[in-house]
């Protein structure tokens, strides 16, 4: 009742709270009467009745708005923004559009394949990796496979026979290094106690102390749990150790299994592939095929008779200055000097070094010198011989391209940059159009002078060919003269 009285309800002929600036009338329920009747009553318009209604109810939300925004502190900006709101609901009718649920659902699917495909292809990533290896090692032993189909071999005999001598070629690395890694460390374990005795006196030597080794054992024996724990840490990692040794067999025999199908049925993947493919495009889908055959093939080709080259010359020399393991470290350097890029011809040459230093330092000096002159030899004579009848490829080339292939694939990338920096290299070649370049001096600054220089050795090389000539004409002249005189001498004389 005190609320009422309070608060009385607002009459017709005042304004209420939520219309602050609505008129008041003498009659409350006639509102305005524009036409003049003098009974009060409001002249009605039919086809106004919708638009009014409409009106007042934005009035009336615009006032609700305008109390809201005064209530939060957001001021005029909060009225302005849901005003334009009911106006922008008010003129299309206040329903949604019809193409708003549906480029909602089209979003989100097309959101969640994306997610589906990203997280698909890291799954995947390891397959998509061998795959390439796989399509690469093919283009390199297809020619083969090609040359003994086109005497008669089937393609999978073929396939098998290449895969074959692929096999025992690594087979017979892996035992030769294998070898030379168990005879060392049968080696180093026979020494052991003598090694650790000698370690023992240059210690006692250098810095004064008294040790010996059955102080060592003792302690060592002391220490039983410290050795147990390093013994448990060593278990675990040959357990880890043994998981990464089977997951890398098994990526190789994948390897070797797709390789094995993409060399074999080279013919029938050509023949699917241009199937995908209008007329007009097959042609050069082929022609791209054959340089990525050509460039692939012809650069391990090469690297594989430089490498036989290089491992029969250094087997020479290492058993020529006695060497242990003469063939198993000329494997080694001719293979590794060949197929690791950028550092193979460091990581080749240290390892006989090494093995020279445990029997002589002069055998070591030897090796040395005889791995840096035969690279010598290799780099300005052999290899411009050999690359120059398959592919070659600039130092600087295959030096960023191993970068590049690192950076994307790791160990992969690096291996197999090479070739396709061979093969894109022979795109290039053959789609690339390239143009006659004028004689410009800006270009290289030094061949004028070079140019002088050669021209000077000509010179000379005539002058000394004409002096040549000219002497032998002389002496030719002199003795056909004294033939003559000794004919014409009478026999008495």
């Amino acid at each position: 009742m005190a609320s009422s009285a309070e608060n009385p309800e607002p009459t017709a002929s005042e304004p209420t709270a939520s219309e602050p600036n609505a008129p008041t009338y003498p009659n409350a329920s006639a509102g305005p009467n524009p036409s003049g009747d003098p009974s009060g009553a409001p002249s009605v318009d039919p086809g106004s009745d919708t638009t009014a209604r409409a009106a007042d109810a934005v009035a009336e939300a615009t006032a609700d708005a305008d109390a809201d925004a005064a209530n939060a502190g957001a001021g005029a900006a909060g009225t302005t923004a849901v005003a334009r709101m009911l106006r922008r609901a008010e003129l299309g009718g206040g329903a949604m559009p019809r193409w708003l649920p549906r480029a909602m659902l089209l979003a989100l699917l097309g959101l969640g394949l994306f997610q589906l495909a990203d997280w698909a292809f890291h799954q995947l990533i390891d397959l998509f990796v061998m795959l390439l290896v796989a399509f690469f090692l093919s283009l390199a032993m297809e020619p083969a496979v090609d040359r003994m189909a086109a005497r008669g071999v089937r393609r999978g005999l073929g396939t098998f026979l290449v895969f074959t001598g692929l096999a025992l070629a690594v087979a017979g690395f892996l035992a030769s290094l294998g070898t030379l890694l168990v005879d060392q460390i049968t080696q180093i374990a026979g020494r052991l106690p003598q090694l650790l005795q000698d370690l023992i006196n240059w210690i006692n030597r250098t810095f004064h102390t008294d040790l010996s080794l059955d102080q060592l054992q003792h302690q060592v024996l002391k220490d039983s749990g410290t050795i147990e724990k390093y013994a448990q840490q060593a278990a675990d990692n040959v357990w880890g150790v043994t998981g990464t040794v089977i997951g890398g067999l098994f990526q190789a025999f994948t390897v070797g299994l797709f390789t094995f199908y993409f060399t074999a049925e080279g013919p029938r993947v050509r023949r699917t592939v241009c199937s995908l493919l209008p007329p007009s495009k097959q042609g050069e889908v082929l022609r791209a095929w054959e340089i990525a055959l050509a460039k692939t093939g012809g650069y391990l080709y090469s690297r594989a008779l430089l490498a036989l080259i290089s491992t029969l010359a250094h087997w020479v020399f290492f058993a020529a200055i006695d060497l242990p393991y003469a063939a198993a470290l000329a494997v080694w350097v001719g293979v590794m000097s060949q197929f690791v890029p950028t550092i193979g011809t460091y990581l080749a040459g240290a390892l006989p070094v090494l093995v020279g230093l445990t029997v002589q330092p002069v055998d070591a000096l030897w090796v040395l010198a005889f791995v840096t002159v035969y690279q010598q030899i290799e780099n300005y004579l052999l290899h411009p011989r050999i690359t120059a009848k398959t592919v070659d490829v600039h130092p600087a080339v295959a030096f960023g391209s191993v970068i590049a292939g690192a950076a994307l694939l790791g160990a992969v990338g690096a291996l197999i940059a090479i070739p396709v920096a061979a093969t894109l290299q022979g795109f290039v070649g053959t789609y690339v159009r390239r143009y006659e370049v004028e004689d410009d001096p800006r270009i290289d600054r030094g061949e004028e002078r070079r140019e002088r220089r050669r021209h000077t050795v000509r010179r000379l090389r005539r002058m000394v060919s004409g002096g040549e000539r000219e002497g032998t004409e002389g002496r030719e002249q002199t003795e056909g003269t004294r033939g003559r005189e000794r004919r014409e001498e009478p026999p008495g004389e």
